[in-house]
């Protein structure tokens, strides 16, 4: 649907105004299958050729178009009807061909009540080709007397011959004879071709004014939102700015007026949170854009982004502030009824912000925890036909309602629909969408936003946070597996529920050939031919098939629909690069080596993006993992444009010779601009613009803060980590002992099981203390609770680089005088790791070392470090345990508060330093 406000005018299909709704949809719970749609289209034409021997004046897929005024509203509706038969003199039938799966014929009232859509299309139809052509309903109701149709613009064509014998004609209105329309849905059950005809009746025309109520309604509500923009009211995320944060805002603001892509790189404790919603709110309130989208891939990151939300409203007390539930309550002399009541304007309005958490938080099924299908969880079955009646839209009317997960829930619980079809209806009237990065970059994921009516992400700001983890996350999106085990699974259900022999015996071979699989670090190009070729034939036979969906237990529901996924990925991203690979017989990992090319274009579709981190830097590598490299130039002189790549970028191959792929005229045009001082200018300058800028926070209170310096007594490689073990364990212990304030440490290491070793060595050879090894918890509660408890007491705190201790937990700042990091945490070595060294060797060695090994490692050294020191006054003492920091290749790598410590070659050197 495309809408213009301020002209009060919407342009949608027919078939979008059928299907739309202001609540949850039906969903059958599975994905559909393509055997539906082939059978769908053969019945089709069965029909058609049936219509056209019985009468030869038929016509089909008939364009119609036309403008409906409702509620103030100028509608254009436009669509194809299936069949339209010219049954006598003044009488045409229009006629829509829908396949169905239940069993026909059956009760006329039953299919109405079933197929909503499908009696509001059909009314449509008739409606439009009524007004066209000036022809009474047939059933009672001429056009200007159309229930709820007051205003119905009659100059609208039809786009058939009807239009007929001149004759004199009102202004706006077609010249055609009046016509009696006759309007029927023909139901054909899918599988075995039975036909049953209902024909529309003066009730159902109800459906087609409920749809028009609906979509006005959904205009009324975005136009309150976009005048509750224009009157947002907040204050400063900061009762008081610290010094760097002054200028943050502005330097932000235009950074992102200048380019449509900013890299934000702050600090932790800097405050990023507040600047970022600082800034989106104020783009709001400009017009520059009408919804925010907020990325975080941590649970703490958006329940952070609420809690800042509220703060700036000014609300107070737990629960969900005031703000985050759509703006200020109006006062009540001011209240009054109806949708007039509810777009009244606020002085000072607040925006509404929705939290998107995963649908198993929202679950209410206790029988069947997230089986989301109508005959098996109570609370998704009819879903349009009960949502009416549940009071649940107060979650989008009411802008002061409550929204948390808990008020959710016991509405779903107390209306029997499940809370998550709640979020889901109430998302499209929220300004800022919080969630996770699932919810833009996951193919299976983002139709939750992407879907939602007036998306327009090209007015859309987009916020991801903690952008560092984008490219990895990403990846594994694309990253799939299989094993011959689960494969096993689906074969004995597919046994059990005698499924068609065709989709066995592909399965069967798929089966056979995980089996067979060996443990590998790259399978060879004839596996990987092997393997598409099955996934390609397995996929059509899935899609084709009709399968009992509702008898389908879950697991084997997501091992099965993984291969369609699969498929779709190859198809939909074949430039990706991608590891096959056997880590371990009978199974197959694909892993998504780099997702740049899945990134950037998703990126570029928005109005403006920020992707903010406090470990961005180097800046041009992080720019190259997600596909923003290469720089799209508009230049209307040129045709065609395509991508001219950086010139510290790989050059695709696709992008050999502009010249030669250009005529005579287009080359000489283009030679012409490129070869004037002007011309190359022009180019420059739009590169610049349509790169990526890239905004440093100023913290000055920082560069003081940290006293840092290098261990090089020691070699922390896994292959010389156990031969200085015992040094290591004892400079842990001389740490502790040198602690200041409550006498505790943080000692980071690059794996758990590292950790663990030298914790076994202090406790066995020296002196009893506090050693604090960082649990396995789910949690963040639990994680939270374990630091508080550690740090009640003296000791040394082991915690795992990259991990959400190291990189999610905010409570060490100014409560740690003392922080050891025993080496760089450098991804493992493996198979995936080698195949990324081989996908960069065109970089030539060292440079594809860098980038797959040392900036992940020393990311996780900064990301660490950061969060030590989080507001001003706060200082920390750091060792760098291992010679490698001292080495330029990953001493540069470090934040620049890190780097100018001093080396440590002697134990002696090491005491002088914890003494000074």
């Amino acid at each position: 649907m495309q809408f213009d406000l301020d002209q009060r005018t919407a342009s949608l299909s027919v078939g979008e105004l059928s299907e739309f709704t202001l609540g949850p949809r039906d969903a059958s719970g599975a994905p559909g299958g393509l055997w539906r749609a082939q059978l769908g289209t053969h019945w089709h034409n069965q029909l058609r050729a049936q219509t056209a021997a019985e009468n030869p004046g038929a016509q089909f897929e008939v364009t119609v178009t036309g403008q409906i005024f409702h509620r103030g509203w100028t509608l254009t509706l436009t669509g194809r009807i299936d069949q339209l038969i010219p049954a006598a003199a003044a009488l045409v039938t229009l006629r829509e061909v829908k396949t169905v799966t239940r069993a026909i014929p059956a009760d006329e009232a039953e299919l109405r009540a079933e197929y909503p859509a499908y009696v509001v299309q059909i009314a449509a139809y008739a409606a439009l080709c009524r007004l066209s052509c000036g022809a009474p309903s047939g059933r009672g109701f001429p056009h200007d007397e159309y229930p709820g149709s007051r205003g119905l613009d009659p100059g609208l064509t039809c786009g058939t011959p009807l239009a007929c014998k001149p004759r004199p004609s009102p202004p706006n209105t077609c010249a055609a004879p009046l016509l009696t329309l006759r309007a029927e849905l023909v139901f054909v059950e899918v599988a075995s071709g039975l036909s049953q005809t209902v024909t529309l009746a003066s009730a159902d025309e109800a459906l087609f004014t409920a749809r028009l109520e609906s979509v006005t309604e959904f205009l009324s509500l975005r136009l309150r939102a976009r005048e509750r923009l224009r009157n947002l009211g907040y204050r400063s995320p900061f009762a008081e700015l610290r010094a760097g944060q002054e200028t943050t805002g502005r330097d932000l603001a235009a950074a992102l007026g200048a380019h449509p892509i900013v890299l934000f790189e702050a600090p932790t404790g800097f405050g990023k949170t507040g600047v970022l919603l600082e800034l989106a709110l104020g783009q709001m309130r400009a017009g520059r854009c009408e919804r925010l989208v907020y990325l975080t891939g941590k649970a703490t990151g958006q329940i952070q982004v609420m809690r800042t939300l509220g703060d700036m409203s000014g609300s107070s007390g737990m629960g969900v502030p005031p703000m985050l539930t759509g703006g200020t309550p109006v006062p009540r002399k001011h209240q009054t009824h109806g949708l007039a009541a509810r777009a009244t304007t606020q002085a000072h309005a607040a925006p509404a912000a929705w939290l998107m958490r995963p649908k198993r938080e929202h679950c209410i099924n206790g029988a069947a925890p997230c089986n989301c299908h109508p005959d098996i969880c109570p609370h998704l079955r009819d879903l349009e036909t009960r949502w009416p009646r549940s009071g649940l839209s107060r979650f989008y009317l009411i802008e002061n309602h409550p929204r948390d997960l808990d008020t959710l829930r016991a509405a779903g619980s107390d209306a029997r629909i499940c809370p998550y079809e709640i979020s889901r209806a109430a998302l499209a009237f929220n300004d800022i969408w919080i969630g996770d990065y699932n919810y833009i970059f996951s193919p299976a994921n983002r139709g939750i936003f992407t879907g939602q009516p007036g998306y327009n992400p090209a007015r859309t700001l987009l916020v991801v946070d903690e952008a560092h983890n984008l490219p990895a996350r990403v990846a594994d999106i694309h990253t799939h597996a299989f094993s011959a085990g689960s494969a096993d699974a689906v074969t004995m259900w597919f046994h059990r529920v005698r499924a068609p022999g065709a989709l066995v015996n592909a399965w069967a071979h798929w089966a056979h050939f995980l089996s067979r699989l060996k443990p590998s670090g790259a399978h060879g190009l004839a596996t990987e031919d092997d393997a598409c070729e099955l996934v390609d034939t397995l996929n059509k036979h899935i899609v084709g098939t009709p399968l009992d969906t509702e008898q389908m237990p879950p697991e084997i529901g997501e091992i099965l629909w993984g291969v369609p996924a699969f498929a779709n990925d190859l198809a939909e991203f074949p430039g990706l690069s991608r590891l096959w690979w056997s880590a371990a017989a009978a199974q197959l990992g694909v892993t998504c080596l780099d997702a740049a090319q899945a990134i950037g274009p998703e990126l570029r579709m928005f109005g403006g993006v920020v992707l903010a981190s406090a470990t961005l830097t180097p800046v041009e590598n992080f720019v190259a993992a997600c596909g923003l490299d290469d720089t799209e130039i508009p230049n209307p002189e040129i045709p065609n444009p395509k991508k001219i790549p950086n010139s510290k970028s790989q050059i695709p191959k696709t992008e050999i010779s502009r010249l030669g792929e250009l005529t005579r005229r287009d080359t000489k045009k283009l030679f012409a601009k490129l070869t004037s001082g002007a011309g190359l200018l022009a180019l420059d300058e739009a590169r610049a613009a349509a790169a990526p800028a890239h905004v440093r926070a100023m913290t000055p209170w920082r560069d003081d803060a940290y006293d840092v310096a290098i261990d090089a007594r020691v070699d922390t490689t896994f292959q010389q980590r156990d031969r200085h073990a015992a040094t290591t364990a004892t400079t842990v212990a001389a740490l502790a002992a040198a602690s200041t304030g409550n006498g505790n440490i943080a000692v980071f290491f690059p794996s758990y099981a590292y950790a663990e070793s030298i914790k076994n060595i202090i406790e066995a050879e020296l002196p009893p203390g506090g050693i604090f090894l960082q649990p396995r918890l789910p949690g963040l509660a639990a994680q939270n609770a374990w630091v508080e408890q550690s740090l009640a007491q003296p000791g040394a705190l082991f915690l795992v680089l990259g991990s959400s201790f190291s990189e999610g937990i905010d409570l060490l700042g100014g409560r740690v005088s003392h922080a050891m990091v025993v080496g760089p945490a450098l991804p493992e070595v493996n198979a995936v790791q080698r195949a990324r060294l081989a996908m960069w060797a065109q970089l030539g060695r060292e440079a594809a070392a860098r980038r797959v090994y040392q900036i992940p490692g020393i990311q996780k050294v900064n990301q660490a470090l950061g969060r030590l020191v989080r507001a001003p006054g706060q200082r920390a003492r750091i060792l760098l345990h291992c010679r490698r920091f001292a080495e330029e290749s990953y001493r540069e790598l470090l934040a620049p508060e890190y780097r100018g410590g001093r080396v440590i070659a002697t134990d002696g050197e090491l005491g002088d330093w914890l003494a000074g």
